[in-house]
């Protein structure tokens, strides 16, 4: 898991990370679950050239969804990270 591609796995480009991004120059990405907060940001880096600030982590818990008769299955868990730019950096995500 040395490898940014492994790391970042999506940007996220909701409308409250829209609103992070043009505001406050955070962006958010889903990341790998054993990803630390280090590697978040040597992988944000090393793909996008910019300096990163601070790194906020969230983990979230895969959601129980019913499957066909009365058994129950489960969304993957993923994490959400939070990444803050250093002042006058921006990321073209779109």
């Amino acid at each position: 898991m040395n490898e940014p591609y492994d790391i970042i796995q999506t940007a996220s480009l909701t409308e409250k990370s829209s609103l992070l991004s043009e505001k406050l120059n955070k962006y958010v990405f889903r990341v790998s679950p054993r990803a630390n907060k280090i590697q978040i940001k040597n992988a944000i880096e090393r793909m996008f050239q910019k300096k990163v600030v601070d790194v906020n982590t969230c983990n979230y818990a895969g959601k129980k969804k019913r499957e066909r008769r009365a058994d129950y299955g489960r969304k993957p868990h993923w994490k959400k990270a939070i990444v803050t730019l250093k002042e006058g950096e921006k990321i073209d995500l779109v």
